[in-house]
Order: C-alpha cells, then structure tokens, then sequence
C-alpha cells in the first residue's frame, strides 16, 4: 500500500489565529481508521444525493461498493463528482475529513483482490457484507457488486478546538 503525502495549506479565513495547518499523517489517520462514510453524489435531475457506505483508504484513493441498481450508481453514470466525508458530530473534539474526487469503477481482478483484503484488514473477513472476488468478478453477500474508486482532487480536514480548516491538493 502506498501513501501520498501532499503538502498541507491553512486557509486562515476559517481557523483560528495562530494555529497550524493538520498535518496530513492526521488526516490519513482519520481516513485509514473510520468505520464509516458519508457519499455524496448528484441525481440525474440535479437533485443531492447522501448516503452512508463503508470505505477503505487503499493505493491513495478511497474505495467503496455498491449494486448496479443501487440509487448512487445510477447518480455516477451521468457524473462521476463524489464528495467522501467522515468524522464524528461533536463540535469541540475529533477532525473532519472531506474527499472530493471523481469515481471510477474498478474491474482489474488483481486490483479487487488488493482492494478486498483491504476491506478483510479493516472490517473483518467475516463482515456479513464481506467484499469477495470470485472468478475475477468482485461480490457482496454473493451478489454481484461494483467496486468504485475515488480519486482525490482535494481533501479538506476541519480540525476542532482549536478550529482550523486545512487543505490539501492532489494531481488530477
């Protein structure tokens, strides 16, 4: 697994005076770590659509699944722009992540099965949603399902008590 560490940049309009910007081994942490995220995408119709899914930080990028059916999938084949948020809802402890990204669906056999031992290191290979490939083809709960890739363009950690906000940039 590799990691990029871009470089970190305090937007002073929304942190508190003196304090420094996160530093990204903080916000990976964040991303390595949390059990869950919150996807966001947007309908056909222009309409937002948020729902909660479980993801992994894997070859920097984050990952997720979903059915072909599924509300989010549809919303991604008319626009691949996701934002990927995580964090906690206290106001004076923890740090906020946002990933904001294009998805791409994942089909390289090699590439599911490094995502799904991923997933096996961080939930547990007994998770009733388990990720599986199976003749190169990746399941959940033995149905078929699509892996995504989110490739980050920017991620944004707001940092609480003291309250900082802190950009970073990746190549897109």
């Amino acid at each position: 697994m590799t990691t990029t560490y871009p470089a970190a940049e305090l937007d002073v309009r929304f942190s508190e005076p003196g304090i420094e910007a996160t530093s990204w081994e903080e916000t990976f942490d964040v991303l390595r770590t949390a059990e869950l995220f919150w996807l966001s995408t947007v309908r056909a119709d222009g309409r937002p659509h948020v729902t909660p899914v479980v993801a992994v930080w894997h070859d920097d990028a984050v990952y997720f699944t979903t059915a072909s059916f599924e509300q989010k999938m549809r919303n991604l084949e008319h626009s691949a722009k996701v934002a990927v948020t995580t964090g906690n809802n206290h106001w004076t402890q923890g740090l906020d992540v946002v990933v904001e990204g294009t998805a791409a669906v994942v089909t390289d056999p090699g590439a599911l099965r490094g995502i799904a031992s991923a997933f096996d290191d961080k939930y547990g290979a007994d998770a009733s949603w388990r990720l599986e490939v199976v003749d190169g083809v990746a399941q959940v709960a033995g149905h078929p399902a699509v892996v995504l890739r989110v490739d980050p363009a920017k991620v944004l950690a707001f940092g609480k008590a003291p309250h900082a906000q802190t950009r970073y940039r990746f190549a897109t």
